[in-house]
């Protein structure tokens, strides 16, 4: 079901990625050919989204533009903008370059196997709830530790998920949230969800997503990324 209103995915490709012992962002890495990057924009080229702002680091905003977004041919990117020194910054970045915007998708660049068929759930669920994200359930336990690394409790598996993006709003929401957020000194948040929570206190739904939707992080995820494109085909 297409939004009755405009949605602006937000993609955020500013990180440094000092995990993955590269001198180049991961973002930038070669995967089938193609940059990373480029599998997340061309998933929400694909969708019903209306538009996306990329956000990149301010020495990449020239090398997004022709190597990448003219290069590959993506229309919908309409905006690439300068991130922040943390994630939230860079988010807050992208939602005040949003123009003529009802709703809005946040998601990692580093989550390159994103499915068009998650994101037009998103779509459509964030028109009944207003706020939402992906996510899958855990599969290990999950133990909580004290300072010296001793598990002091084990919460039931059942009640937990790991989070995934794309993460769904109403466009006014977020950015009131991140206006609250702005004025505050907090360093903690690691998700949109978690600013919608504590600033405007309402609940996020947490919506099925695929356990290939992983976030490359270290050198091995590269290659579990490159087998999920190539059984999929869609080395593009």
């Amino acid at each position: 079901m297409k939004l009755s209103g405009k949605i602006t995915a937000i993609v955020l490709a500013a990180g440094k990625g000092s995990r993955m012992q590269t001198e180049i962002p991961k973002q930038y890495l070669s995967v089938c050919g193609k940059p990373i990057l480029y599998y997340a924009l061309h998933a929400f080229e694909q969708s019903s989204v209306d538009r996306i702002v990329l956000v990149a680091g301010q020495e990449d905003l020239a090398y997004c533009k022709k190597e990448i977004v003219e290069k590959y041919h993506l229309q919908k990117v309409q905006k690439i903008v300068a991130g922040g020194s943390e994630r939230y910054w860079s988010v807050y970045n992208g939602l005040q370059a949003c123009e003529d915007t009802d709703y809005v998708l946040i998601h990692d660049s580093a989550r390159p196997c994103i499915r068009v068929q998650r994101i037009e759930e998103m779509v459509e669920e964030v028109q009944k709830v207003k706020a939402c994200t992906l996510g899958v359930p855990v599969k290990d336990t999950i133990k909580l530790v004290d300072e010296d690394n001793y598990g002091i409790d084990t919460p039931p598996r059942q009640y937990l998920w790991q989070i995934q993006t794309p993460q769904a709003f109403l466009y006014a929401d977020l950015l009131e949230a991140y206006h609250r957020m702005s004025q505050d000194d907090a360093t903690d948040i690691t998700d949109d969800t978690m600013i919608v929570e504590r600033y405007l206190h309402r609940k996020t739904k947490i919506i099925q997503g695929d356990y290939s939707n992983l976030k490359i992080t270290t050198p091995d995820d590269i290659s579990i990324v490159e087998n999920f494109f190539e059984k999929n085909k869609k080395s593009c």
